[in-house]
């Protein structure tokens, strides 16, 4: 159940917490003064960076979208998860069509409270760590147990990422 689609009054990372919650998801929201790096970001938190994860909002040839949550430090292998896929083409799109398909701005976005339930891809380093990720709005980081969000998004699991 997609909680954003409930009640679109509800926004930012008031939509995370309702969705997490609708899928039993333990989830941690964590105010944050803006950072200018992803290390300065990880130090500002007091975590490693590659404890990041971006979710990247990621258009299949076809229009449609689906989430892959890359750690910091790592970038998207478009090889690995086209294979995975197992499509010839993706991209990342326009940061409007990210908003559009998501309801998040770029730098926010999170499967979590998404206006739409796309598929969720997650770089196999991620499996048994705690991690920060975009909370819906500017300013907030949501910290959540990787093994837990893969299940409840029953997201496919894979090296989809390769080092910066």
């Amino acid at each position: 159940m997609n909680a954003a689609n409930e009640s679109a009054e509800i926004v930012g990372h008031e939509r995370v917490v309702r969705d997490a919650a609708a899928r039993g998801l333990d989830v941690r929201i964590v105010e944050r003064p803006p950072a200018g790096s992803l290390g300065e970001a990880a130090q500002l938190m007091g975590i490693e960076p590659g404890d990041i994860v971006k979710t990247l909002v990621v258009k299949r040839h076809d229009g449609d979208y689906l989430f892959a949550l890359i750690p910091g430090g790592r970038k998207i292998s478009w090889a690995k998860l086209r294979s995975l896929v197992g499509v010839n083409k993706l991209s990342l799109p326009h940061e409007s069509l990210a908003l559009e398909a998501t309801g998040y701005a770029r730098g926010t976005i999170t499967p979590l409270g998404s206006t739409t339930d796309w598929p969720v891809f997650a770089d196999s380093s991620l499996v048994g760590r705690e991690v920060a990720m975009g909370a819906g709005e500017h300013g907030y980081s949501a910290f959540v147990q990787a093994d837990d969000l893969i299940r409840a998004f029953d997201a496919t699991v894979a090296d989809v990422s390769d080092p910066e």
